[in-house]
């Protein structure tokens, strides 16, 4: 009986240290189409996983198979920005994030990672 209480109490402390995270998006769904084939892309992630080590995150614009690094936007501790290119025969692109990360166990480190659902940009000629 002492033995389960012990594993009910590891397993909650696991549990509490595991936590749920949102990605937002923050970029525009049509944007008018770019003289340079650059448009920006910015979201916005909460997490409340109290284990993670947030000087670690590494997020990512990707579209297809090519992966785009995201920078933190200036002043603001939970969002991060990039361009991304659009060929000028393209109309829309789908793209999704990918945020990268490390958190702290019971030995160093461990890397996990977080996929959002998959987003689509239009691109409207003037």
């Amino acid at each position: 009986m002492r033995k389960l209480a012990l594993l009910a109490a590891f397993l909650a402390v696991v549990i509490a240290g595991c936590g749920t995270s949102k990605v937002t998006n923050l970029t525009t769904t049509r944007h008018p189409r770019s003289a340079t084939g650059m448009y920006p892309v910015e979201f916005q992630w909460d997490s409340n996983q109290q284990t993670q080590v947030g000087s670690s995150i590494k997020p990512y614009v990707v579209i297809g198979h090519d992966f785009y690094p995201m920078r933190p936007s200036l002043g603001i501790i939970n969002r991060w920005e990039t361009v991304i290119p659009v060929g000028p025969d393209k109309t829309s692109v789908i793209y999704h994030f990918k945020i990268e990360y490390e958190y702290r166990t019971f030995g160093k480190p461990q890397k996990s990672s977080r996929l959002s659902p998959s987003y689509k940009l239009e691109i409207i000629d003037r």
